[in-house]
């Protein structure tokens, strides 16, 4: 299992209410996964479980059979960056560099990513291109331009390009499609599902938008799933 989580508890301080409390999850390798849920109910509480950020007060969660909640602060840093990528709601691209110098991040605190991506190429220049290229970012007057000088629908795929850069094993969406339309919404989706298959990503997207679902292996209902009757807070 790319990831699985046993008796899972968490609650933000000590004495505090438990925000999110599930018995089992378990994701296997590939998969595409959909998770739902209204306000309250633990998404970005988990993905920040998932990704190490934070640690459960009880239950073990491991992502590539790595106990996170056994790691120190720096070594869950470490394995993030050589594991997962991350695309966030906002999608905190930096401004002052190009689009390539963005893509071309994680290489910068994953020496493994950096293999992995000049093993796929003739460089990481090219790697970022090929990538830039996949999510329909063929254009490449773009790569040296600034990230604010993009469209908000170019800025999320840079973002996914960056997420995809040195092929990490997990790759985690927040929200990505909040401010885009409809069709771009989906027509995105179905370009990061071929990346993820095309590295062989296994995918964790959070949305409020029920109608994404369908395009997705499976759903978690978080409504459902979070045990614990006091979620009513979210990261």
């Amino acid at each position: 299992m790319v990831i699985d989580v046993r008796e899972l508890e968490f609650r933000w301080q000590p004495q505090a209410p438990t925000v999110l409390s599930i018995d089992a999850l378990q994701v296997a390798p590939g998969e595409c996964v959909f998770i739902k849920g209204p306000s309250g109910s633990g998404k970005s509480t988990l993905l920040s479980l998932l990704s190490g950020v934070t640690t459960a007060v009880a239950g073990t969660v491991r992502v590539m059979d790595q106990a996170l909640e056994r790691l120190a602060g720096v070594q869950r840093d470490h394995f993030r960056a050589n594991h997962i990528g991350y695309i966030f709601q906002m999608f905190n691209l930096i401004p002052y560099l190009s689009v390539a110098d963005n893509v071309m991040l994680p290489c910068r605190f994953s020496a493994r990513r950096r293999a992995r991506a000049l093993a796929r190429g003739n460089g990481l220049e090219a790697e970022a291109r090929r990538l830039l290229r996949h999510l329909d970012m063929d254009h490449p007057d773009l790569h040296q331009r600034a990230v604010t000088t993009l469209s908000v629908g170019q800025q999320q795929r840079v973002a996914a390009a960056r997420a995809l850069m040195g092929s990490p094993e997990l790759l985690i969406a927040d929200e990505p499609t909040s401010s885009l339309d409809a069709d771009r919404r989906e027509s995105f989706i179905r370009l990061l599902f071929n990346e993820c298959r095309e590295v062989g990503a296994t995918l964790i997207f959070v949305s409020h938008d029920a109608s994404l679902e369908r395009l997705f292996d499976r759903t978690v209902d978080l409504a459902t799933t979070n045990r614990s009757a006091h979620a009513v807070t979210e990261a």
